[in-house]
């Protein structure tokens, strides 16, 4: 009995541990940036590290005349990057691969 309930308090106890240990999104799937990644974008972007966002929308709205549906940030080919969801005027959508670093367009996909 006295085993029971030792092995019901360890298991009961682990999920508290590993909570504790790593954080409440331990576990779950993780589906592009959270607020810790937008912070460090913001802190990239004071430094002079990265371009702002804003920059890099009118780069691709004066190529492509359209509107953003989103963004993600990731790195394509070891360097930090946008990932653009961009809409065309005539309905087109376009993923654009920017360069988080200098700004230029890598690459695009789609439309």
């Amino acid at each position: 009995m006295k085993r029971l309930l030792l092995i019901a308090a360890l298991i009961a106890a682990a999920p508290a541990a590993s909570y504790a240990q790593h954080g409440p999104d331990y576990g779950r799937p993780s589906y592009g940036g959270g607020r810790g990644d937008q912070d460090a974008a913001r802190a990239a972007v004071r430094g002079g590290r990265q371009v702002p966002l804003s920059q890099v929308i009118a780069t691709i709205s004066a190529r492509t005349p359209g509107r953003q549906l989103n963004t993600t940030q990731g790195d394509a080919g070891g360097r930090p990057a946008y990932f653009v969801q961009w809409q065309t005027n005539d309905g087109r959508v376009i993923i654009f691969v920017v360069d988080a670093q200098s700004g230029a367009i890598i690459s695009r996909q789609g439309g």
